[in-house]
């Protein structure tokens, strides 16, 4: 996707959120590998089987976001706010998620082998299936 478009889709976010008319942020399936998101303000935005491959999301805003199935391989979500999101079984598999807000969470069938989550917060979430080995402790 290319920076203008994407930006475009944000702004349109930014509008929608506030009630100020806009569009929630459609990128489902978007190709944003590699992308700058530092900081962006993507709460409830849907990005089911979106490519995050090595993008940068530090302190990104994610909260109720829907990333099931998205390719968040090697991204960094560094103090990123994923609070209530979705991420069924999504590859974060070697992302950087330290001191990323996780709770509420929804990680089943999630791979998070190689994931660095120091100081991530998981209270609340659900792992039951994460490739981690850990599992949801609710029956």
């Amino acid at each position: 996707m290319k920076a203008n478009q994407l930006n475009a889709i944000l702004e349109a976010h930014a509008a929608w959120l506030t009630g100020q008319g806009g569009k929630r942020a459609d990128l489902r399936g978007a190709v944003l590998s590699g992308a700058d998101l530092r900081n962006a303000d993507l709460r409830r935005a849907d990005m089911c089987y979106a490519d995050l491959s090595n993008a940068d999301l530090r302190g990104a805003e994610l909260r109720d976001a829907d990333l099931r199935g998205a390719n968040l391989r090697g991204a960094n979500l560094r103090r990123a706010v994923l609070r209530y999101a979705d991420m069924r079984r999504a590859d974060p598999s070697g992302a950087d998620l330290r001191g990323a807000d996780l709770r509420n969470t929804d990680l089943r069938g999630a791979d998070l082998h190689r994931a660095d989550m120091h100081r991530a917060d998981l209270s609340g979430a659900v792992l039951r299936d994460a490739a981690a080995g850990q599992s949801d402790p609710t029956p």
